[in-house]
């Protein structure tokens, strides 16, 4: 049976509470419930040092400022109610207290601190200086990281500028249209928003802003499995646009069920994108050098969540139990993985992708991928939509991307950080200098539509050297996925 415990004079918590603050036993409390956590700081995806950091008290603004309250029901059972805790001045006292010192305060702070006004922002490599003053340190360290030398990471953007435009002259430009489709969804720009964990360590207003900003351009969000708001409240913020949600398979499988189960009920999220990239952490060195300094005294390291036995039968077997709704894969890195996509009829979509070069360094890049499907296997970009992400930060980038024959290009960095220059209105003018930029190519490359973009209005001549040269090995994939199917 529940119980509640008063509040002893002077003191935050009954003492009850505050002595389980170890591996051994690990309590925790959250919106007025106290939970036995216990058995789950093995399994917290994150890792358990921060869980001990803030064990045997009330965490509820911590944990706000990157969770939404939803998950509780998903990683916790109800036997793990210990009971509740009777909210009264002295824990509201706890509570203004704590916020001064929680992330979503350290960015109220910064946010105090003066722009320019973001219409005089004119690119996202500018917006994103300004974040980079503003955002907090845990914020920076988890955004801007990535593994090792962070050679991939750089390497996404950069191979844009190897990609020549070929202007047309003599063309009626004065139409210009971005309107394209992605898995049959209607939108209003081929840019879409990938899946960014923890926007409120950007801004308060977290994933809905960007949902909002989204709704204005009836752009595509794909909501963060790790998002810290809930898929039902970042829907609600974005009537006009449109909604895909990404799903880590977790080594708690029925969890990760529970959480497909809640996906059902939300209607306007279209299709299921299932993340591969990332079976492993990468070595992001900024980011685990802010968890050394942030839990003093060496802390157990941290436990990953992600379950590493996915194979194609048995996982996409699995999830075509659990969804009615197409899926996307996101993650492909080779052409031989884009082929083997199309050989499964639940596929309609892959997403060239290597985690933002946060997973795997020196890996290749979107575009290479890409390339790569052309000089293989041209026939995947008529099978199943090709979206690309990574590097992505001027319209140029988008405009080369489409006419090598990507459907859509992702934006995940750049709307962080406009999000936190300016919340709602930073990711709006994200978006709007990126579709700007987009115009003015098409218009000068003499292109009314962004569907006519095409391998003719590009040079990739200076790439052709980088791409895979052995066999194309694609008779031995078919032969080996059509004899399981």
């Amino acid at each position: 049976m529940s119980r509640a415990w008063a509040l002893a004079d002077g003191v935050y918590l009954h003492p009850k509470v505050r002595k389980h603050n170890s591996e051994d036993s690990c309590w925790m409390v959250l919106h007025g419930t106290v939970y036995d956590i216990t058995s789950f700081l093995p399994k917290h995806p994150g890792g358990r040092s921060i869980l001990l950091k803030n064990s045997g008290q009330d965490a509820t603004v911590a944990f706000d400022s990157v969770h939404p309250v939803e998950i509780l029901e998903e990683y916790l059972t109800p036997d793990q109610i210990i009971g509740k805790v009777e909210l009264g001045d002295t824990i509201q006292n706890l509570t203004t207290r704590e916020s001064k010192n929680s992330p979503r305060s350290e960015v109220e702070k910064t946010a105090q601190s003066t722009l320019p006004p973001l219409e005089s922002m004119l690119s996202v490599a500018e917006i994103e200086s300004y974040a980079l003053q503003r955002l907090s340190p845990k914020a920076i360290s988890y955004y801007v990281s990535a593994t090792d030398d962070e050679i991939t990471k750089v390497a996404n953007g950069q191979i844009y500028r190897s990609i020549l435009l070929r202007p047309r002259v003599f063309v009626d430009c004065t139409e210009c249209s971005l309107k394209t489709s992605i898995l049959g969804n209607n939108v209003g720009l081929p840019i879409y928003v990938s899946p960014a964990a923890m926007a409120r360590l950007a801004h308060p207003v977290g994933e809905a802003g960007i949902a909002s900003a989204c709704s204005k351009f009836n752009a595509l969000q794909i909501i963060s499995k790790n998002a810290s708001m809930s898929p039902a409240a970042i829907v609600s913020a974005g009537t006009e646009a449109v909604f895909a949600w990404q799903l880590y398979v977790l080594k708690d499988l029925a969890a990760t069920e529970r959480m497909l189960a809640q996906i059902r009920k939300i209607p306007q999220i279209k299709f299921i994108v299932l993340t591969l990239d990332a079976p492993f952490p990468g070595k992001r060195e900024a980011d685990e050098r802010f968890k050394m300094a942030e839990v003093a005294g060496g802390a157990p390291p941290q436990a990953w969540g992600t379950e590493s036995a996915l194979t194609w039968h048995k996982t996409l077997d699995w999830l075509c139990r659990h969804t009615s709704l197409p899926i996307v894969l996101k993650g492909v890195q080779t052409y031989e993985d884009a082929y083997a996509a199309t050989l499964f009829p639940s596929v309609k979509g892959i997403i060239l992708s290597n985690h933002g070069g946060r997973a795997l360094d020196t890996t290749t890049t979107p575009i290479q991928v890409l390339l790569e499907i052309r000089k293989f296997c041209p026939q995947v970009l008529e099978t199943v939509d090709v979206l690309v992400d990574g590097g992505v930060k001027r319209g140029t980038d988008v405009v080369k991307a489409l006419a090598l024959g990507a459907k859509g290009v992702g934006i995940g960095r750049a709307a962080l950080y406009g999000l936190s220059v300016g919340g709602k209105e930073g990711v709006e003018r994200v978006l709007k200098i990126l579709a700007d930029e987009m115009m003015t190519a098409m218009r000068l490359l003499g292109v009314k539509n962004a569907s006519e973009l095409s391998l003719r209005h590009i040079n990739t001549s200076a790439l052709t050297s980088g791409l895979f040269d052995g066999p194309p090995g694609l008779k031995e994939i078919e032969a080996e996925f059509r004899s399981k199917l």
